[in-house]
């Protein structure tokens, strides 16, 4: 289904929910006073309006506690503005579905949303830490326990839905979870739209995550989050993330500002990212990574702005397991403005990126697939990127006389940093076929011992009107290296 006609069938969504009956939280007993229980009554007032025909289930203002919901076809929650639905610090108190704990479910469901100015409260770091007192117990068990964490599967989401469709989730802040903020997965027809997001309390807080969904649009959302901001995943090899639309969103995390690829078993197609700004950032702005067999194909990034964010771009293909490699073929990424600090853009942030990645030289962007699975028709139009440039030598210096040092770590996790030191400022570019750089400009604040751009294994590059500029001794631009038909014009 394409974008176009996904928008239209929210329309035709939204008209119907506008019509629905509205049923006051009141009704069914659900008490707004922060310290009763309300879990029971809340799923009764939802069962209830599933059973009589829909409509919207209304809170006003109060904190509402609860552990576990779960909603059901044709109903939406509306929270209106000083309502807060309020995560119980009861770890028993939320369901453990396959894998995921969630403060509010939904499987196999149509025509759902939560709307509103309210706020969902998942006040995940005391249950996080509750988790964990219970798992020091012995009272929890935890097969995958490290670093004094609880696994992300025990510690409740703030919304998990599973095979929806025509999902509206409008204007809500969605605010401290234990875990992962919201996931969606294998969902058809979603629509998030302006929402904030202030997921920064506990590990693994990510803002929002797209799990094999078909036809999603994220607009006018603004996300702050301690693990990457707007995440699409693929967990099963039968499933596509695919038909999705990310725009006008504002990002700023602890991790990346907009990745997939970190599970990409079956992969991405017709992604479009558009109109974007990722700021105070750890890791990269755009991460796209193929790591588990799956595709990532026909994605489009127009219009973003990328301030005090660590990396750029960082395109990856992997094989994270034997015999399982990615495919990265037709990138478009145009009208960027982008500025790199001299300095860690996410200091003083409640979980900042590991220190274990410094010291090192600033990263360049970079485009590295494998020698027998390369990264495809990759173009950069219009693009400013500035740099502090100053890089020191003395950190594992790698010369162009000795590319084959840059390790191949195909099986590694995929991160902009995970080759430690390259031998570029700008652009890395490995086992690469179809690559046009036009109009592209690359300034460096201070003098670098490094070349601009660097190509290993890189066959068909053009660059059309490419401008560097960077103070000291002159040096090319591009250096190539076991390459062909590379042209500068």
């Amino acid at each position: 289904m394409k974008i176009k006609k996904a928008a239209t069938i929210f329309l035709i969504f939204l008209a119907i929910t506008v019509n629905a009956k509205d049923y006051r939280a009141s009704l069914f007993g659900i008490e707004s006073n922060g310290t009763t229980l309300n879990t029971t009554s809340i799923q009764k007032a939802i069962d209830f309006i599933h059973e009589n025909g829909g409509g919207r289930l209304v809170f006003f203002v109060g904190r509402y506690v609860t552990g576990s919901i779960y909603l059901k076809s044709n109903v939406t929650i509306h929270l209106e503005e000083g309502a807060i639905l309020v995560g119980s610090l009861n770890p028993f108190d939320y369901n453990r579905h396959d894998y995921w704990t969630s403060l509010v479910f939904a499987y196999d469901q149509e025509n759902i949303g939560i709307t509103g100015n309210g706020v969902i409260d998942g006040r995940g770091y005391q249950v996080a830490n509750n988790v964990l007192s219970m798992i020091h117990k012995g009272i929890i068990k935890d097969n995958d326990f490290r670093y004094d964490r609880p696994n992300a599967g025990l510690r409740p989401h703030n919304i998990y839905f599973k095979g929806c469709k025509n999902v509206h989730i409008q204007g809500i802040i969605l605010k401290d979870p234990a875990s992962w903020n919201q996931q969606y997965d294998q969902c058809k027809n979603v629509l998030v739209e302006n929402i904030t997001v202030d997921s920064k309390s506990y590990w693994n807080n990510d803002g929002i995550d797209i799990v094999d969904c078909d036809s999603v649009i994220v607009r006018n959302c603004y996300i702050d989050a301690a693990d990457d901001g707007i995440c699409l995943k693929s967990h099963s090899p039968d499933f596509l993330c695919q038909n999705v639309l990310i725009y006008n969103n504002k990002v700023r995390t602890s991790a990346n500002g907009i990745k997939f690829g970190t599970a990409s078993q079956g992969g991405f197609k017709n992604i479009k990212i558009i109109k974007n700004t990722v700021f105070d950032t750890y890791r990269s702005a755009i991460t796209f990574a193929a790591v588990d067999g799956g595709i990532c194909e026909d994605i489009v990034v127009d219009s973003l702005q990328s301030l005090n964010t660590g990396n750029v771009f960082f395109l990856r293909i992997g094989e994270r397991k034997p015999g399982k490699k990615g495919l990265m073929n037709n990138i478009s990424i145009s009208n960027v403005y982008a500025e790199v600090p001299a300095t860690k853009p996410d200091a003083g942030y409640n979980y900042e990126g590991p220190v274990e990645d410094l010291p090192r030289n600033i990263s360049p962007a970079s485009i590295v697939g494998m020698s027998d699975a390369k990264i495809c028709n990759v173009t950069l139009k219009n693009i400013e990127i500035f740099y502090p440039g100053g890089g020191n030598p003395k950190y594992a210096k790698v010369g162009l006389d000795e590319l084959d040092k840059v390790p191949e770590i195909p099986a590694n996790y995929p991160e902009f940093s995970m080759f430690k030191e390259l031998p570029a400022w700008g652009f890395y570019i490995r086992h690469a076929k179809g690559i046009t750089f036009e109009n592209v400009k690359l300034t460096c604040e201070k003098e670098d011992y490094r070349t601009a751009i660097v190509l290993d294994n890189v066959h068909g590059a053009s660059f059309k009107s490419l401008k560097v500029e960077e103070p000291g001794k002159k040096k090319e631009p591009v250096f190539s290296h076991n390459s062909s038909d590379v042209s500068l014009k």
